[in-house]
């Protein structure tokens, strides 16, 4: 059984949905479907979902400050370049 569903989608969506059924001969929500069945499919097919939760990260913080820990990485990163002389010009 299939069901309907009703969006309201930017301008700016609309005209590539549009765009994209010109090109495939198709209308732009069969081309929404698509779309919206791909990405579903990606995300349940993900091949790495078998391992969440698998090992111990050693905290839990990391996802909410992976962007602290890269900049906290690059900056050991280009201190150690600093120490070698790669960055003095």
């Amino acid at each position: 059984m299939g069901y309907s569903l009703v969006l309201e989608v930017p301008d700016n969506i609309y005209a590539s949905l549009v765009n994209a059924a010109k090109q495939l001969d198709e209308s732009p929500e069969q081309v929404a479907l698509h779309y919206l069945t791909t990405a579903i499919e990606r995300l349940s097919d993900d091949p790495l979902e078998q391992f969440i939760g698998a090992f111990d990260s050693k905290g839990s913080q990391w996802a909410d400050r992976h962007d602290a820990y890269l900049g906290l990485a690059l900056l050991a990163e280009t201190s150690a370049d600093d120490d070698t002389g790669l960055n003095n010009g």
